[in-house]
């Protein structure tokens, strides 16, 4: 029963896919077909359709189209220019400064944008051109955007664990978000170490020694928007607010950062990011829903068992098993968006996990860490093409340059799996 099913869903998910067809109804239909062998049409839409409601009836979600809109209004402008600035001041003294401070720039602007393409674009589109002007090699400098740009996906507020906590039964968020910003400093702090080392290789120059004066103006310029990651974070760390008001106070925070405090937005521009919030957290839900109905589909025909029998009987040796699911991750991550991957392979992955006595805190961490790279990773990372669009390279000649940070990466992928305190000691120590 659980291999035909497999079939349908996948020969079906396959077809409407290759037809151009949306992915929640390429989802929604695979999940029909594959039910049907169980039971009949009528019972099949209306359990669905009951699901796909019930998935929606969260008090959590609410989190989700709160962090999108404040990601929106922190993309409406004046907010890169700020911590790319502040960003020289951490990196501007190490070797490959310039390269340096796009590193330190996209983890900054990423976890508060909340997007890698926007990180990539605003400050790679900054950053980029004086590398070039500078004397560094431009598909250097457009391997270090890219390659850099995916950390907003690990360090918080991020809806990627928002979406794998509710897709997981409820994993907690607080305790996601700790332990993702661990691996994404990991991520940011590996890159800085090649950089240095191909920095000191190449002879780039050292950024001039800033003034006094200048590090503090810029400082105090950055300070506002740095204050959005304290507040959340730590708001949600010391139980001060749930993720879910933390999502509101990011909004109003965010408002007045763009309409009182930088003034760098009319406030008339408001409407056009409500509906763009509207127009992105539609279709995360629809997403939502129909991998409600996916998830149901492969419960009822017993796939999840079937994958998971089938995984263990190769081995049950939890290295092994770890290594058969990062493999497995990669490659659907260099083919699928990070949401969709999330919402169809977590039903599948995280019971193998836990078989193996993988905490579902670490298994987030190393799911959302596989995806990421995904997002870098030819032949249809969109990260990968963003970047070198931004860096106006060739994307073969930016994959030859990103080849020691996917190996870097891959690394630190190992070290995050099989060393499990890396993210749960924190979050443990906090009490989350």
């Amino acid at each position: 029963m659980a291999g035909q099913a497999s079939l349908i869903l996948i020969s079906v998910f396959g077809l409407f896919a290759l037809l151009g067809v949306p992915l929640a109804i390429s989802l929604i239909a695979a999940a029909l077909a594959s039910v049907m062998l169980v039971i009949p049409l009528d019972m099949a839409l209306f359990t669905s359709a009951q699901k796909m409601v019930a998935s929606l009836d969260s008090f959590s979600l609410l989190a989700v189209p709160f962090f999108i809109l404040s990601g929106v209004m922190m993309n409406s402008g004046g907010i890169a220019i700020r911590l790319v600035n502040f960003a020289k001041l951490i990196a501007g003294r190490i070797p490959g400064s310039l390269a340096q401070t796009n590193i330190a720039g996209n983890m900054l602007f990423g976890c508060i944008s909340g997007s890698a393409i926007a990180a990539s674009t605003s400050i790679g589109g900054v950053m980029v051109p004086i590398q070039a002007k500078e004397g560094y090699h431009r598909d250097f400098a457009a391997a270090v955007n890219i390659a850099s740009a995916p950390t907003g996906m690990l360090i918080p507020p991020t809806t990627a664990f928002i979406i794998y906590s509710l897709v997981s039964g409820g994993t907690s968020i607080a305790a996601l978000f700790v332990g993702g910003a661990v691996a994404g400093m990991l991520w940011g702090l590996g890159l800085m170490g090649i950089t240095w080392v191909v920095a000191r290789s190449r002879g780039y120059p050292l950024a001039e020694a800033p003034s006094l004066r200048y590090a503090l103006d810029t400082t105090l310029a950055a300070i506002p928007s740095l204050m959005l990651i304290v507040f959340v974070i730590g708001g949600i760390i010391l139980g001060i607010v749930t993720p879910v008001e933390a999502s509101g106070v990011a909004v109003i925070y965010t408002m007045l950062l763009a309409f009182v405090i930088h003034r760098t937005t009319p406030i008339r521009d408001f409407w056009k990011f409500l509906l763009e919030t509207a127009e992105i957290t539609g279709a995360i839900m629809l997403l939502l829903a129909a991998s409600a109905a996916l998830s149901f589909s492969m419960a009822f025909t017993g796939i999840p068992a079937a994958v998971t029998a089938l995984v263990l009987g190769i081995s049950e040796n939890p290295i092994v098993v770890m290594l058969i699911i990062n493999l497995l991750l990669i490659v659907i991550g260099c083919f699928m968006d990070i949401g969709p991957a999330i919402l169809i392979f977590t039903p599948i992955l995280l019971p193998i996990a836990q078989k193996v006595s993988v905490d579902p805190v670490h298994f987030g961490v190393i799911l959302i860490f596989n995806l990421a790279i995904g997002t870098i990773t030819p032949p249809v990372g969109t990260g990968l093409f963003v970047g070198a669009s931004v860096a106006k390279v060739k994307v073969e000649r930016a994959i030859v340059a990103l080849l020691p940070f996917y190996a870097l990466l891959f690394a630190i992928l190992i070290v995050v799996t099989y060393v499990p305190a890396l993210t749960l000691a924190l979050p443990r120590w906090l009490g989350l």
